[in-house]
């Protein structure tokens, strides 16, 4: 019978990515190589230290302080990422990529990939069956978004395009398109051509002036079954005996916006088009 500290499967080895969480300070995520040191102002951890040992261990750094080796998860990943651009919130990419069915085998569209951090979860979703088409105009912020994916290990699920919206897309039959663009009823006519019949649509905007603009757009296109929503989390205190809300919450982050790509027109669909289901 095996345990933790016997069973290969749960023993670190060198390749692996390592979150070092500290208990009360930052944590850093690190790909282990034999012979290389990690040095932080809380003290220098070495690489040969973790090799070998089983997840979950407590190390301490050369001065005392303690680090926790753990497997990052996906929101890791993502609030890790470097940025020059604002990074959707967990939060909204949790909904987002459950609204669109993302999952292994789907062919997925994102248009202002940014920084990657939701391309990060769009190809660990899709598997090596799937594939995410990323569209950025910004050749720096594109080559960033690479280099995070290519750390994590899922640059191989991602086609990274230069291009514009405007000028639409290469893919045809997609299963979904998500566009991170302040004008996305600017393209809906693109994001129509590259879907397939079904297919779903989403976007996130800051602004109501926004979201109205894209409802207009979306009732004079083929698109129906509109929903319109937005995510509030609000995290508590883990504390039993004085268990209440922490002192800051992340409210407002953006409107969700979601469409269904139809074959027929509007006006075939009678007054049940664009209605929200839940709507009594």
């Amino acid at each position: 019978m095996t345990d933790q500290y016997s069973d290969p499967v749960n023993l670190v080895k060198e390749g692996d990515l390592v979150q070092l969480h500290g208990t009360t300070h930052k944590n850093h995520l690190l790909i282990m190589k034999a012979g290389e040191v990690f040095m932080t102002h809380r003290g220098v951890i070495r690489h040969d230290d973790i090799i070998g040992q089983p997840w979950g261990v407590r190390l301490e750094s050369h001065s005392g302080h303690p680090f926790f080796v753990l497997q990052p998860g996906i929101t890791d990943l993502v609030q890790a990422i470097k940025r020059t651009t604002q990074i959707m919130y967990p939060k909204d990419i949790g909904y987002i990529v459950l609204k669109l069915g993302v999952g292994p085998g789907k062919r997925v569209l994102e248009c202002g990939g940014g920084s990657g951090g939701l391309t990060t979860v769009l190809a660990y979703l899709v598997g090596d069956t799937g594939k995410v088409y990323s569209y950025e105009r910004n050749p720096e912020v594109q080559n960033l978004a690479r280099k995070n994916l290519r750390l994590f290990g899922l640059d191989q699920h991602v086609e990274f395009k230069p291009g514009d919206a405007a000028q639409g897309f290469d893919e045809r039959y997609l299963d979904a398109i998500f566009l991170d663009l302040p004008n996305p009823y600017d393209y809906l006519e693109q994001v129509g051509a590259s879907l397939k019949g079904g297919g779903q649509f989403a976007t996130l905007l800051p602004t109501i002036n926004q979201v109205e603009l894209t409802l207009r757009a979306l009732s004079h296109s083929n698109f129906a079954f509109i929903d319109v929503c937005e995510i509030l989390l609000r995290h508590y205190k883990p504390d039993w005996g004085r268990l209440r809300p922490v002192d800051r919450m992340v409210a407002h982050t953006g409107y969700l916006i979601f469409a269904r790509s139809i074959q027929a027109e509007l006006e075939d669909l009678g007054d049940e088009a664009g209605e929200n289901e839940t709507d009594d």
